[in-house]
Order: structure tokens, then sequence, then C-alpha cells
């Protein structure tokens, strides 16, 4: 049993409550995900879940862990330089318990993460493993110690379909407790059976945290039903109120007016609209407290939405890109021969691909032939935000470089419906949280006005609630796109043409394969 008890997290440079006051307990076989908008403490609550140690240096605490959890094993979402520069077998046996199993537990291992037991003596540095395999090898190394919970943050990042599909079998078949943080939907929907959903509803207001022991489907839909309801109920009783109101402010005003021009002389008249001024002042309190019982509107953390300028369009028949490559390479490795795409002005060409294919490598390509046309306007995002972000600066200084009042004032707004709050907006670029780098790449396209997005899976950092919201923007868009994405979702919903890079190049896909 995992139990945390009145756990309070502050950040410590802006005070700001990531966490209030949260309790909740998780059992063997609870498959939890956390979910909320980037910036709201979901990887913090993971950290300090793991080792409070780890969130020491930026985040204060009240509250404890409590329970008997067992063995934990955490899972970052990143490795860092050392781990990357390791061989194989020296990440593995950075971890003691490694040399403690037997070759039929190993095996067990490997087999259960699909990778071949050897690789786990291999020389191969980390740094040469596709993102799937470096998963496998992660996790791999948290089973040598044989936990009874799994932390994982972001393990389905910059994992191909495949390993996605094995990742939910994975969660869904581990017999402890499972508490991650995914921004795959597809990959919540079939694996999670508890929901802890952070809320920020306002800025200044106490974050909300909630615990519901429902599927990730069940869950959003009941909550939709219930915000709505809510939201009916109470405009509703303000109309209501609102009309009664109406007709007290005339019955006042009435009465007032009866006051103000009654004549000395007729003091019986005077003292009849004295009693019913109190008694028109009695029926305003008796108003007042109906309204401190009328239903709130519900304060609930909205969805990002991602807009672009309806004005934006490529003509149908224009030629965005003809791009004909005998070889595609990474130094001197060949990554795929007869590489052939054709895409026309308005189509949403979506490209994917087993880990270390060259999807990546394709994309600089294509950004490179496209950013030099002078009769498009191309934008490119990359999964490495730092290549196209000025990390010193600031939000509002990269989206109004002008410095103009008129600019700064027009990028504070479109921030805001990012959902960025006031101190992120001038903080350091390189503070941000990879969602928050994201959006602002976004923003920084749809101000710009470009016609043609080169994306490099660019879903990846956005929560699940907001992703609707995300994916609904894309489709939208009157330009063109071409993205790299392992997103079902969007790959499903927002794309109208699917390719897969092979060794021997792009060939068509089906829809429905992404789901097989």
């Amino acid at each position: 049993m995992l139990q945390v008890k009145h756990l309070t997290l502050t950040h410590r440079r802006d005070l700001r409550v990531l966490v209030d006051d949260f309790s909740f307990v998780l059992n063997p076989g609870d498959k939890a995900v956390i979910i909320g908008e980037e910036g709201n403490g979901k990887s913090t609550l993971l950290q300090w879940i793991a080792d409070p140690q780890r969130v020491e240096g930026y985040c204060q605490w009240t509250g404890s862990l409590a329970g008997e959890p067992g063995t934990m094993g955490y899972l970052a979402q990143d490795l860092t330089a050392e781990e990357l520069a390791r061989s194989i077998y020296d990440f593995c046996a950075a971890c003691p318990a490694f040399f403690d199993l037997t070759p039929k537990e190993l095996g067990e291992i490997a087999r259960q993460l699909r990778f071949p037991a050897e690789e786990f003596y291999g020389d191969r540095p980390v740094s040469t493993l596709s993102g799937g395999e470096r998963i496998k090898l992660q996790l791999g190394r948290l089973l040598f110690r044989q936990p009874q919970a799994l932390l994982l943050d972001e393990p389905s990042s910059d994992v191909d379909l495949e390993t996605l599909t094995w990742l939910e079998g994975f969660i869904s078949s581990f017999s402890g407790i499972v508490l991650f943080i995914s921004h795959d939907e597809a990959l919540i929907e079939a694996a999670a059976n508890v929901v802890l959903h952070i809320e920020h509803p306002r800025e200044g207001k106490p974050p909300r945290c909630t615990i519901r022991r429902l599927d990730y489907r069940t869950y959003t839909g009941l909550r939709e039903d219930a915000i709505v309801d809510q939201t009916r109920q109470a405009r509703k009783e303000r109309e209501e109120y609102e009309k009664k109101m109406s007709k007290y402010r005339r019955i006042q005003q009435s009465v007032e007016h009866a006051q103000a021009v009654i004549s000395r002389q007729d003091p019986a008249t005077a003292r009849l609209l004295k009693k019913k001024m109190h008694a028109v002042q009695s029926m305003g309190r008796r108003f007042d407290r109906e309204a401190e019982r009328m239903t709130q509107l519900p304060e609930v953390e909205q969805a990002i939405f991602v807009r672009f300028p309806e004005e934006v369009r490529v003509p149908a028949g224009k030629c965005v890109l003809d791009l004909r490559l005998d070889r595609l390479e990474a130094g001197e490795r060949l990554l795929a021969k007869n590489v052939r795409l054709y895409v026309r002005g308005g189509e949403k060409v979506g490209i994917l691909g087993a880990n270390g294919a060259g999807k990546t490598t394709l994309l600089r390509h294509i950004q490179r032939e496209l950013l030099c046309r002078r009769d498009l306007q191309a934008a490119y995002m990359s999964q490495d935000y730092a290549e196209t972000l000025p990390l010193d600066q600031t939000p509002i200084d990269f989206l109004a470089p002008e410095g103009d009042a008129a600019s700064q004032t027009r990028a504070r707004t479109y921030l805001g419906s990012l959902r960025y709050a006031r101190q992120e907006m001038v903080h350091p670029i390189r503070e941000l949280s990879g969602g928050q780098k994201a959006k602002l790449l976004l923003a920084k396209m749809s101000l710009d006005g470009v016609n043609v997005l080169i994306l490099d899976e660019p879903t990846r950092n956005f929560s699940p609630i907001s992703g609707p919201k995300v994916r609904q923007g894309f489709a939208e868009y009157g330009g063109t796109i071409i993205s790299v994405s392992h997103d079902r979702k969007f790959l499903s919903q927002v794309c109208t043409a699917l390719y897969r890079l092979t060794a021997d190049g792009l060939s068509p896909v089906e829809q429905e394969a992404l789901w097989e």
C-alpha cells in the first residue's frame, strides 16, 4: 500500500502552491495516472513520492508518506549525460541487485520487456539505443530490484507505436502499484484504472487535487457532464434571481420616490411608506441570503486552445514539397533509400515508423528545404525546443520582440489564453516546462501567420485534458502540416495522409493500422 497524507508542495521561488493538503491511498493492482496541465506539479509529486530530496532544491513541503509501499522504482523523464555515455552493462551494473539475479530471473525480466537478455551484458553505449530500447532498459533496471511500486514519469515519450502497445500491456499486467504520468491519451485509456487530477483553476486560488477510481474515459465523461450540469443550474438560478432583483429594484425605487415627494402634512401616508420600506429592505436581505445559497459556477481548469488565423491558407493545387532522396543518411549510416514524398497545399501528412528509422533526420531535411522557400512561410518545431527557442529570453520578449506596449499586451493576452501564469510570462524560457515551451512555439507560429508547419512530435508535451483542443486547432488549421508523430489520436484525427518510414522509403498507411 502507498499512502500519502496531507501533502502540500510549494514552489520556493514563487511561493506557488502546487499541491494542497492532498491525501490518497493506492493498493496493489492500482494503475494510477497523474493528469493536469503543464507546470501544475505532476512530476514534482512523483519525484517527492520517490524521494523528497529530489525536489528539495526548488520545493518545500509538509505531509508524509505512510503505508508500506515496499521497494519503489522511479523512472525519470530523461537520462543524464553520464548515464547516456555508459555502456549497457555499466548502466545495469549501477544497480547492485543486478548481480543477485540468476540467469533464469534475468531471462524472465528480458521476456517481460521483450528485450534480448544478452544485451544486459552488452558494451553498446546507452546513447545509441532507440527511444523504445532506452525505456525498456530503464524499466529492466527497475525490475532488477523486484519493486512493489513503479513510478513512471513520461514512459511513453519518444517511443514508437509498437513500444507504446507493449507498454500498455506491461503497465496493465504489473502486479504491484503503478503511478505514472503520460500525455498519450490512448495509453492512459488502455492502462489506467485510477485518475489523480491536479488542477489550478484560477491564479491566486489554491489548487484542487482529485482522485477517482475510474478509467480515464469514464472520469472525463463524468467530469464534463458534471461541469455542464452545474453550469446550467448556476445560470438558471442566476436568471431567476435577476428577474426577482429587477422586480425588487422597481419596488424599491417606487417607494423611495414616494417618500421623497410625500408632503409633511400627510404623516399617515409617511408612516405607511416607512413600513413598506422596511418590508422592501427585509425582502432585499432575503434575496442576499438566496444569492449566498445559489449554485456556484464551476471553477475548473480550462483546456488550452491552440488557434491559428483563419486567413492562413495554401492553395489546394500548390506543390508544397516534391521530395526525392535516393539515400537518407545520418553520418555514414544509411537509414532509408528511395524516399519519395509529394505534398500539396492543405494536406496534413503524418510520418511514423520504428525508433531509429530516421524520421527526425527526414524531417530536418524537409525543414531545410522549405524554410528557404520564398513562396511559403514555413516554421519548424523540433523535439529539442532549445534548437528554436532563445532560452534566456522571457516568453513576452520572444513573442513581442518590437518591445512596444501594443505588442506586449497582445503577447500577454495570447499567453494568458494558453494558461501561462503571470510569473511564467516573465521567467526565462529555460525555466519553463516542456509543455509551456511547446505552447510558446505554437503561439509564435500563430502570431507570425505561417502557412506550413513542420512538426516533430508536436503533442508530446500537452496534457490529455488539453489534447482534444490542441488536435482541434491543428485539424482546423488552413495551411499544410508535415509531422512526425507517435500520437495515435493526432495521426487519426488531424492527418489526411499517413506514411511509414522504413529502410525502403515511405509507404502509405491506412488509419486502421494505427490501432492494430
